[in-house]
């Protein structure tokens, strides 16, 4: 029987359970064991790190189709290194690591999908530090906006983005909550987003990038 990649992240079975969250539910907590991979079906997670003072930074949000917890892979690192929060309604399959090794190890269908989300997290990492070292606030908004919103992705762009705070947005690219509301409302007027409870994000919002 030919292995199908997508059936096997579509469903619960050996090593496999399907969680279903509410939002505000925790995935995972920093210091749990990393005795398990997630994959998330529905919804988006928040993944989150806090400093010993107790401060807490966004560190990345994960949609449908990618995974979380992927540091479970890495023995050197026994113990959570961030929180994943549901930011929504989630859907998520918990793959236990021995599981996960083994279907790496044996199906290479998997190996390959899972290989390829790695190689994309790498790129937006380097892409999130090229961003946080080069870019205005301002622009670092609108790529977040824009990532959120999920332009550039092969499928028709979601353009309603999750809720979302703006202390949230401020702490993902690194300014205060009153210059994420500053540059928020500049957007609004000049059309690029609309902005009531809810943010719907336009096409236009990529001539930020062409601005010097």
């Amino acid at each position: 029987m030919v292995f199908d990649p997508q059936a096997f992240l579509a469903r619960a079975g050996l090593g496999r359970k399907i969680l279903n969250l509410k939002k505000n539910d925790t995935a995972y907590a920093q210091g749990d064991p990393t005795d398990a991979i997630f994959y998330v079906q529905t919804g988006r997670l928040r993944i989150t790190v806090t400093s010993a003072n107790g401060k807490e930074a966004t560190l990345a949000l994960v949609g449908a189709g990618e995974f979380a917890g992927e540091d479970c892979m890495v023995s050197a690192h026994p113990l959570r290194l961030a929180t994943a929060t549901a930011m929504t309604e989630c859907a998520l399959l918990r793959i236990s690591k021995a599981e996960m090794v083994r279907a790496l190890h044996q199906e290479p269908a998997f190996s390959n999908v899972f290989v390829s989300f790695l190689l994309t997290r790498n790129a937006r990492i380097q892409a999130d530090l090229v961003d946080q070292l080069f870019n205005s606030s301002e622009k670092r908004l609108a790529r977040i906006l824009l990532l959120l919103a999920q332009f550039g992705k092969e499928s028709k762009p979601e353009t309603v983005v999750p809720k979302i705070s703006q202390e949230t947005l401020a702490e993902m690219i690194g300014t205060t909550r009153s210059r994420v509301s500053f540059f928020m409302n500049r957007f609004r007027k000049l059309g690029f987003i609309e902005y009531n409870g809810e943010i719907r994000v336009h096409n236009s919002l990529l001539n930020i990038f062409l601005q010097e």
